[in-house]
Formats: structure tokens, sequence, C-alpha cells
């Protein structure tokens, strides 16, 4: 039974945040059901992250990565191969798209194919203008009080 959730008091009360809200509804659509291939997702370090997929039988042409607008797509489809008579056929090679909503400032370093696991390591890097930094209070010079004797010479002259 699937929950359905109403954002629309977050929407009055906060600004900037479409994009979570976008994705959190999303998320909330139906999945989909078709998880093939399998894949896990992994965090490796404090701003690094690899997406492991399970394409036993793909190569290299069969696959395609592209990135665009925070948005990983991942799919394949193999080159139709002749039935060599086969009496099972259990390793599937169907068509398939995975799709993985990013992060800011998330990117894709690079991707392996090994022993049929498509590796894709990410890493966030964040823009130095956008880290924190520290800010120096400075020393407000004193203003200009004149000493109560200066004010006396002056009114004396």
């Amino acid at each position: 039974m699937a929950t359905s959730y109403d954002y629309a008091p977050l929407y009055r009360s906060s600004v900037g945040f479409d994009r979570v809200f976008h994705l959190l509804e999303n998320a909330q659509r139906a999945r989909s059901i078709n998880d093939w291939p399998p894949y896990d997702i992994i965090k490796s370090g404090d701003d690094s992250y690899r997406i492991s997929i399970a394409v036993a039988g793909f190569t290299q042409n069969d696959l395609d990565i592209t990135f665009q607008s925070n948005l990983l797509s991942v799919t394949g489809k193999k080159q139709e191969a002749a039935h060599e008579g086969y009496l099972h056929r259990g390793i599937a090679g169907r068509p398939f798209e995975h799709r993985f909503e990013l992060a800011d400032h998330v990117r894709v370093n690079r991707a392996e194919l090994n022993n049929g696991l498509l590796s894709i390591e990410l890493v966030r890097e964040i823009p130095e203008a956008l880290k924190p930094r520290k800010i120096s209070i400075l020393n407000a010079p004193a203003p200009n009080s004149a000493a109560p004797a200066q004010i006396e010479a002056q009114k004396a002259a």
C-alpha cells in the first residue's frame, strides 16, 4: 500500500528547495518494478561513492553511460546473437536502463568494466566559493573623541 504525501505546506514556507521536493515526488511515484540488472551503491569515502552494476555478458560496446544535469543514466543493449542451440538460457541479455539522481557537485570520476561488474566511481567536489570559510573580525577604531582638556581649550580660544 503506497502512502501519498502532500508537500504543498512545505512549498509555502520554503524557498529554493524545488529540486528536493521534485526528487521526493519522483521517488514516491511508481518505482521501477524491473530492478534488473542488480546494482549496489557504496559510500567509499567522505566524498566518494561507487555504483556497481552486474552486467554479465555485456561488453563495453553494449553499455552506455550518460551524465547530464545531475542525472546519471546507464543503458545496456546487447547485440543480438544467433541462437546457437541453447537448451537453457539463464543469462539474461535483455536491454536495461538505470537512472540515478546525483546531488549537486557530484561528478563521474571514471567507469570500469571488470569480471562482469560495471563500476562507476563518483566524487563530490564542492567549489571553493561554496565551502565554509573563516571570517576574521577586525577591531573598529575608537570614534574620535576629544579629551575634556581639549574641549576646554577650544572653548577658551
